[in-house]
């Protein structure tokens, strides 16, 4: 049997044409082309060679995550069942139609921007990564006391996957959120080694769509 994994999986394509800072607002749902490439992820786990053993689901509580989880469960034929601590997090430019790196140009915006490390326009770096770590560390003692042999699949959004990359590596939590390098339902797959998390591969099993990722905070 393969080593146990992590899969911290992002939702596919919101749709969004007003490309409005959706973060935690209800109501934004995947579009046709969204749920095309959650089906595209799950794919990717249950066939051919990057075929891992998924014996648990978990998803956030916002719709785009639940819908993006529903192609896993069938595949594996497993519930989903909702993990508050992998959500996304809480930002003041929710409900806005720019995005903070551009947010320069709003005067009433730059009292938001003082502390960029924190940073102060939402929820701290370092309170998501171990809201996140921890909701992984009590995933893999689930399976450890049950003796399951096979892999967990995550299901979040951009921001907490990113942040717990960069916690995990080691690196600032800080980041110009353009760079980030987690798209669309891609997997961010994690082994435990020792007493820790790592990194042992990324994919991006949706690539083919033509997707519009606008909306992530």
């Amino acid at each position: 049997m393969p080593a146990r994994r992590i899969h911290l999986v992002r939702h596919g394509e919101v749709h969004n044409p007003d490309r409005i800072l959706y973060g935690r607002i209800p109501g934004f749902r995947l579009s046709e082309r969204g749920q095309r490439m959650a089906a595209l992820a799950a794919d990717h786990l249950a066939d051919g060679a990057a075929a891992r053993p998924v014996v648990r689901l978990v998803a956030s509580p916002l719709e785009r995550a639940q819908q993006s989880a529903e192609p896993w469960a069938d595949r594996f034929g497993l519930d989903v069942r909702t993990e508050h601590r992998i959500i996304e997090p809480t930002n003041e430019f929710e409900g806005k139609t720019f995005e903070a790196s551009g947010a320069l140009r709003h005067p009433s915006a730059w009292p938001l921007l003082r502390n960029p490390f924190r940073p102060s326009w939402g929820e701290p770096y370092r309170a998501i990564a171990h809201r996140v770590v921890a909701a992984m560390e009590d995933a893999w003692s689930e399976l450890d006391e049950s003796a399951d042999d096979g892999d967990v699949v995550m299901v979040s959004h951009q921001s907490p996957i990113w942040i717990v990359h960069r916690h995990l590596a080691g690196e600032p939590l800080w980041h110009d959120p353009r760079r980030r390098r987690c798209q669309l339902s891609s997997i961010t797959s994690l082994e435990r080694r020792g007493d820790a998390f790592v990194e042992v591969g990324y994919a991006e099993p949706a690539a083919e769509v033509d997707a519009i990722d606008a909306g992530a905070v």
